[in-house]
């Protein structure tokens, strides 16, 4: 069995400082801001990824460029491509770059003038190396729009910031954003009558049609913009991200009914989710053992499915459940079964010493949404129950669900541990069994790595009526039972093991200035079986 120490509790003092040691210390003088003294230019706001290879670098600037801005990095010079019609929006893709080393980056304009100051992007290391730490910054739900601040759904756009911040205070080696950047719903429930349909997005923003794409295109920075750049700004310039997309990206909440049934996401709308990407955050870099045949791949990159690769310490896999859903009933599933293929294949690789999981939709919990991977509904007493069917559910999904449970238990070597979002949580757990798949030789850890920008209905209990529980199909051992409050996860992983420090805070209870003292009020520590 694998072993699992508890460290730290909410409320600790003297006592959790000595267990921590070095950490505790680490935190508590923690480094300012990351904008601080750092001189952005024309630039609204710049995201990156990387592989150990290679660069891909976004960017936005307050005004349109007459003429391809140039990045200089490594004795190179790179012309941007432009990515929207104006000319505010450009992308550079650097290759051939050494493994493991800090490059320099300089954002030039006419007649070699910088646009910002120079900043510095580190390449991860050779596949082939080992490495003997990683540290990674993980959260959930990041999104939404100061225009509906009147409605308990986001916190504000500055408190996310700061909840990022401070969790790039802790000098993490990539972040990964699981989904939900965008919030925005269109069409489907009382969600689309709060935002897209209501009078405040047709009075400020305008109204999207699935028939006028060239008009979409016009709002589209409207929508996006406040929620990327106000976020992110040019916070993350020297660490990669890792953004994934989920139900939201695509301007829907996940609703089947009798008058709409949300995904997979209609042309239009998946239109919109790319063209956001396009122009906000970077899409997937291609790694060793990701074939290039995975759906929505196409000029070197990844769009909604993708891998971190870190030496032979840690291959994370990260997969959209959303865009490649099916509703063919046994045969249904969230994911491509090319995609299915692929996660199999670097499961039972041993090249590296952990392969982490990261579908945009967890296993381990329900809420009584639609398109989860359990049929557990809401039923009349407000308590989740599998007595009676879900509408539209599909038992494929659970199918699935199920093979890859298999996949995960059946490795050998490393921590079995899937990482996921979108139930604007917080929690942590063991799944020991999944339907008649028996872990108990090596169970699966679940958790869920907490939520920037929830606030009030915006959490499972405040929209649902419930807060996330158990799946009934699954023995699941709770060691953090899911919390409805802002937090994100920092992840430290060595070969031997991976330690999960929860961070949480409560915007009834705490100040905005809290923020920036936060602590983990829980650790858990995983090794192998």
């Amino acid at each position: 069995m694998p072993t699992r120490r508890d460290f730290l509790r909410r409320g600790t003092g003297v006592a959790a400082a000595s267990l921590l040691g070095g950490w505790w210390q680490e935190a508590a003088a923690a480094a300012p801001p990351p904008t601080g003294g750092f001189d952005a230019g024309a630039l609204d706001h710049v995201l990156s990824t990387a592989t150990h290879e290679r660069l891909l670098v976004k960017a936005s600037f307050a005004r349109p460029l007459p003429e391809a801005p140039r990045l200089r990095v490594a004795g190179a010079t790179i012309a941007g491509r432009r990515s929207d019609s104006a000319g505010r929006f450009w992308r550079w893709d650097v290759d051939g770059l050494r493994p493991g080393r800090a490059h320099g980056l300089r954002l030039l304009g006419p007649r070699g003038r910088h646009l910002a100051e120079p900043w510095s992007l580190r390449t991860f290391p050779d596949p082939r190396s080992r490495p003997r730490h990683l540290r990674l910054l993980l959260f959930t739900c990041a999104g939404g729009h100061d225009l509906f601040l009147q409605f308990p759904f986001f916190q504000p756009a500055r408190v996310r910031n700061r909840l990022l911040r401070r969790g790039l205070s802790f000098s993490p080696d990539a972040v990964i954003a699981n989904g939900d950047h965008i919030y925005w719903d269109l069409e489907g429930g009382v969600t689309a009558r709060v935002m897209g349909q209501s009078e405040t997005a047709r009075r400020r923003v305008g109204t999207f049609d699935r028939s006028r794409p060239r008009h979409n295109a016009q709002l589209l920075t409207r929508v996006a913009g406040p929620q990327i750049v106000d976020v992110y700004g040019v916070d993350c310039r020297s660490v990669p991200v890792f953004f994934l997309t989920d139900d939201h990206d695509y301007f829907e909440n996940d609703t089947a009914d009798e008058s709409i049934i949300t995904f997979p996401p209609p042309g239009w709308k998946l239109s919109l989710a790319r063209a956001t990407q396009r122009l906000y955050y970077p899409e997937f870099l291609p790694v060793p053992g990701q074939p290039d045949s995975l759906p929505w791949t196409g000029r070197g990159v990844h769009e909604c499915f993708g891998s971190l690769r870190y030496g032979r310490l840690l291959e994370l896999l990260m997969y959209d459940v959303r865009r490649t859903l099916t509703l063919s009933g046994p045969s249904a599933v969230f994911f491509h079964p090319a995609v299915e293929r692929w996660i199999g294949r670097r499961l039972a690789d041993r090249d590296v010493a952990h392969v982490v999981n990261m579908p945009s939709n967890p296993p381990g919990w329900s809420a009584g949404k639609w398109a989860e991977w359990y049929p557990d509904v809401l039923g009349p007493d407000r308590q989740l129950t599998t007595a009676q069917p879900k509408p539209h559910w599909q038992s494929g999904w659970l199918a699935q669900h199920d093979r890859l449970m298999r996949a995960i238990t059946a490795r050998r070597r490393g921590v079995p541990l899937v990482v996921g979002g979108d139930l604007h949580a917080t929690a942590a757990g063991t799944i020991e069994r999944s339907g008649e798949l028996d872990l108990r030789r090596n169970p699966v850890h679940v958790a869920l790595s907490g939520t920037l920008g929830s606030r009030g209905a915006g959490f499972p209990s405040g929209l649902r009526g419930t807060v996330p529980r158990p799946a009934g199909h699954l023995d699941l051992q709770e060691q953090i039972a899911p919390l409805e409050e802002n937090g994100f996860l920092i992840a430290d992983v060595t070969p031997e093991r991976i330690v999960l420090r929860f961070f949480g805070w409560n915007s009834e209870t705490q100040s905005e200035q809290d923020i920036d003292r936060l602590q983990p009020f829980r650790v858990l520590e995983l090794e192998p079986a």
